[in-house]
C-alpha cells in the first residue's frame, strides 16, 4: 500500500517541481496527474500497483472536505455579511459554466458532423 500511494505522491511531487520550475499556468498536480496518466498509457501493467492506493484515497475522499467546513462554521459570521455576494458568485459561476459547457458541446457536435 505505501508504494501504491507513493507512485502518486511521486508523480504529484514531480509535477510541482515542474509547475514551479517552467512557472506553468497549469497546478503541479494536474501536471502530475496527466504524468500518471502518460505512464498507465505507456505501461498497463503499472495499473494494479497504482489502483488499490488510489481506491484507498477515493474511500476516504469525504475527510478532505473536513476542513472547508470547519472553516466555514468558523466564518459564520462573515457568511452572514458576505452570503448575498457568495450566493450570487456562485449562481453565475454555476450558470456561465453550464452556457460553455452547453456551447463546447453543440460547437463539438456541429465540427464532428454529428447527429441526435
Amino acid at each position: 500500500m505505501i508504494v501504491n500511494i507513493a507512485i502518486l505522491l511521486v508523480c504529484q511531487l514531480i509535477g510541482e517541481a515542474a509547475a514551479r520550475a517552467l512557472d506553468a499556468p497549469v497546478p503541479g498536480p494536474v501536471i502530475g496527474l496527466a504524468l500518471l496518466l502518460g505512464a498507465l498509457v505507456a505501461r498497463p501493467a503499472l495499473e494494479p500497483r497504482v489502483a488499490p492506493g488510489a481506491n484507498g484515497l477515493l474511500a476516504h475522499l469525504s475527510l478532505l472536505f473536513v476542513p472547508a467546513g470547519v472553516g466555514v462554521v468558523a466564518h459564520l459570521d462573515r457568511l452572514g455579511s458576505e452570503g448575498p455576494a457568495l450566493l450570487a458568485a456562485l449562481l453565475g459561476s454555476t450558470v456561465v459554466t453550464l452556457a460553455v459547457t452547453a456551447g463546447v458541446f453543440v460547437g463539438l457536435r456541429r465540427l464532428l458532423g454529428a447527429t441526435a
